[in-house]
């Protein structure tokens, strides 16, 4: 769990048991977090949110803005495992 600031709002991030990922990724997550800034406090309470990193893949996010401000990366989804359909 990590404790972040966007906007003067305080944050925390947690990670879903199932996502198992190394310490320099998380703090890489953090990073890109501190880049939407102040978008991340437009979110409403129970919304999901995806973040397309190169290193990571995709990393999808629940909000929670009752009883604190809280995202939990809720899994981590690796580029090779991307598919995509054209309509």
């Amino acid at each position: 769990m990590f404790r972040f600031s966007i906007e003067g709002e305080e944050w925390i991030l947690r990670f879903s048991p199932q996502v198992s990922i190394e310490e320099v990724e998380k703090q890489a997550i953090i990073m890109s977090l501190l880049h939407i800034g102040e978008e991340l406090g437009k979110f409403p309470h129970g919304s999901a949110f995806i973040m397309f990193t190169k290193k990571i893949g995709a990393i999808i996010f629940d909000v929670e803005r009752m009883p604190s401000l809280i995202l939990t990366v809720s899994n981590i989804i690796p580029e090779e495992n991307w598919y995509s359909q054209e309509a």
